[in-house]
């Protein structure tokens, strides 16, 4: 296959940056999306060169590092994919593929595609854990879960906290990510001690880190690449309001 790239090229955080073209030949259909930008900077750095930066870990669609936006859609055109899993044959000969990285002001541009997502690590900081004694693992299996209980708190653990969310979202809302953590702990019994204290502190940090507010669109829904649903927002608001109502009461 024959890819005609368009890659946005940033040297740091305070510079201009533009779209670079690239043309790569006989791209594999079963290399991946990474692997295919691997063969990219081999070339490049043949050349003496500057490689492209972009993010990865795992390659196994697990630890969310790969973000991109694949032709204006987070992670590409598949949906449930992560960029790693999304592989070439997805494209066809000939194609021209527009790579961005994941804009939003919470997100500050490092280089090229690489974006900061610490301020995803700040909002579990201030309140994604259980610090109270909840006891040992032998305690953890006979306090009885329901199955419906313990698949709801799974599906919501299932994100990765990717950030295509955020970069599908319109207000660069993080609202489906902080809904995904304050969900899945607030639904299990060992979650319940500090369950409207996690909310609180939660949606206020995502609040300073300057991510925008959700207008219910369902784009974060559409893009995420573990399916996580905006029902769990609903779960948020719904604790979010109730532990208002209960500071206002306690104070």
């Amino acid at each position: 296959m024959k890819i005609n790239l368009k890659i946005w090229r940033q040297d740091g955080p305070k510079d201009s940056g533009k779209m670079v073209d690239y043309a790569l030949d006989n791209v594999s259909p079963d290399m991946s999306f990474l692997e295919m930008l691997d063969v990219l900077n081999e070339q490049l750095v043949g050349k003496n060169e500057e490689p492209v930066a972009f993010d990865h870990d795992c390659r196994e669609g697990i630890c969310g590092s790969c973000g991109l936006m694949i032709n204006g859609q987070a992670h590409g055109p598949h949906r449930l994919t992560t960029t790693c899993q999304l592989h070439m044959r997805s494209f066809k000969d000939g194609d021209t593929i527009f790579v961005e990285p994941w804009r939003a002001q919470a997100f500050p541009i490092i280089k090229d595609l690489m974006v900061d997502r610490d301020s995803f690590d700040a909002i579990i900081q201030s309140g994604g854990f259980i610090s109270v004694n909840t006891g040992s693992a032998p305690d953890a299996n006979e306090i009885p879960v329901s199955t419906d209980v313990s698949d709801e708190a799974m599906n919501a653990a299932e994100c990765i906290g990717c950030g295509a969310c955020v970069a599908s979202c319109k207000n660069a809302s993080a609202m489906l990510f902080v809904s995904a953590k304050v969900s899945h702990m607030g639904t299990l019994p060992q979650g319940q001690p500090e369950r409207m204290k996690r909310v609180q502190k939660m949606v206020q940090t995502m609040d300073e880190a300057g991510f925008g507010n959700c207008t219910n669109t369902s784009a974060c829904e559409v893009e995420c690449p573990k399916g996580i649903s905006v029902t769990n927002i609903a779960k948020l608001n719904a604790d979010y309001l109730r532990s208002t109502v209960a500071s206002e009461v306690d104070a």
